[in-house]
């Protein structure tokens, strides 16, 4: 059993003990702590909640509703849903706050709570650690019986989230109507198969195979959207009858798509290409993590805007592109951020401007991915000792490297020309991750083995 505290929220594997794992009684503990936060710090005493599909969301999202109610807010229940709706859903509820009953791409028997403000946005670092430690000391006090929160549930917010979609600029319903795209998706059995569905036919979409859409939580497969994890979609595709696949994480703010002979069009390029034609008709800046692929960086120029890289972390990349007014940003691991839209992972924002790019492109996917700059990431992980001192260690390799372009904001990359390696240091063990990136696989995995190599001889020598 397991059972994770960050300063993003809660999540664990259901069962076990409490403090164990993610019990009913830490539920309720957590969403306690939050709850006082949002009446403490907002005057909108009522929250959103939502969930994925998982077969632990209807059990958690109960206990975690009355536990709000008990503190005298009052909440707005979405049932299921994804995480860019809820996101998008409380600012236009007026609401104070909400939660996100997801574990995102983790295996079936983990849930999570993922915290939001009542911008809709993930809740600062300063305000997780308040949140951890107020739910430490149990520092709050529940509702007398006249006060309590009262209970309402809209159905609808996934078709409002579908309207809004079409409803952005950039996003060319009659365009992609007129390609007559042939797609299929695999929505891993959770919330994904009932918006993409809507989606697509709402932007046109009329060929539409269904693969894992029956939203009951029993994923066919790890739900992480990676290649190794999409054979069954992969396979479909060979057959050479659809134009193109789309994927999504359980929670749907994770997007990635296949190209028409199977093979992957590249999570890290999801958003290079969204970005590429977010920039044709905005030209701006872009932003992305430390740890994403430099193709961004190469459209970015290209189109004439400045790219900057933040550090690893959803909040982290939404602040820094709050400060460069950038236009266009995300995650290598399939996450589009689009400021018109709303400063959050959206993969149904994605897609929307993904098939408005290719519609507009008029070739096939595999000839819009080699149109891009063509990088391979390596990504390696080497564990150390607890008694280690991981930051001495990082800061021995910034010393080697120091004539080199280095960015040390989260760990340690290092710039080679076109090359990069990334050390960061995990939150959790004592292990070291190590990302590097080369225009080969072979080189890319050489420079992170090179790395590697380093690392032991700064530990071997401080032994």
């Amino acid at each position: 059993m397991a059972l994770i505290k960050s300063i993003s929220g809660i999540r664990g594997t259901i069962g076990g003990k409490p403090g164990e794992g993610l019990t009913p009684l830490d539920v309720v503990k957590f969403t306690s702590a939050y709850g006082s936060w949002v009446i403490n710090h907002t005057n909108n005493p009522r929250v959103v909640i939502g969930r994925d599909a998982r077969i632990s969301g209807e059990m958690v999202s109960k206990l975690v509703s009355a536990t709000l109610q008990g503190l005298g807010i009052d909440v707005i229940d979405l049932g299921l849903s994804t995480t860019p709706t809820v996101e998008l859903a409380v600012p236009l509820e007026k609401a104070g706050g909400g939660i996100i009953l997801t574990a995102s791409h983790n295996p079936i028997q983990w849930n999570a709570l993922k915290l939001l403000n009542d911008k809709g946005e993930f809740i600062s670092d300063l305000e997780g650690k308040a949140i951890l430690e107020s739910a430490e000391n149990e520092d709050f006090s529940f509702a007398e019986v006249r006060k309590i929160g009262k209970y309402i549930e809209i159905d609808d917010y996934i078709d409002r989230h579908v309207e809004h979609v079409l409803g952005l600029k950039l996003v060319d319903k009659e365009a992609i109507a007129a390609r007559k795209f042939k797609v299929v998706i695999d929505c891993v059995n959770s919330t994904g198969g009932i918006a993409l569905p809507k989606l697509l036919r709402a932007l046109g979409v009329e060929d539409i195979e269904e693969m894992y859409c029956t939203p009951d939580g029993n994923f066919p497969h790890n739900p992480e959207p990676l290649p190794e994890n999409l054979r069954d979609i992969s396979e479909k595709l060979k057959k050479g009858k659809f134009d193109l696949g789309i994927v999504v994480d359980p929670d749907v703010d994770r997007l990635c798509f296949m190209n028409e002979d199977g093979s992957p069009f590249g999570e890290e390029y999801t958003l290079v290409a969204v970005a590429d034609y977010v920039l044709s008709k905005t030209p701006g800046n872009t932003v992305s993590n430390l740890s994403s692929t430099r193709a961004l960086r190469d459209v970015t120029e290209k189109r004439g805007g400045q790219y900057q890289a933040a550090a690893v972390g959803e909040v982290n990349v939404v602040n820094k592109m709050k400060e460069t007014h950038a236009v266009i940003g995300g995650e290598g691991n399939g996450g589009v951020i689009y400021p018109e839209s709303h400063y959050g992972r959206d993969a149904l924002v994605g897609i929307g401007l993904f098939l408005t790019h290719l519609a507009k492109f008029g070739k096939t996917i595999s000839r819009l991915r080699a149109s891009y700059p063509n990088y391979h990431i390596s990504k390696n992980k080497i564990e150390l000792t607890p008694e280690i001192d991981v930051d001495k260690v990082l800061e021995a390799i910034k010393k080697k490297y120091s004539k080199q372009p280095i960015n040390d904001i989260d760990g340690v990359k290092i710039e080679f020309d076109k090359e990069w390696v990334h050390l960061r240091k995990s939150n959790t063990e004592p292990i070291i991750r190590i990302y590097s990136e080369s225009e080969s696989q072979a080189t890319a995995d050489h420079l992170a083995n090179k790395i590697i190599l380093d690392i032991r001889e700064v530990v071997k020598g401080s032994n």
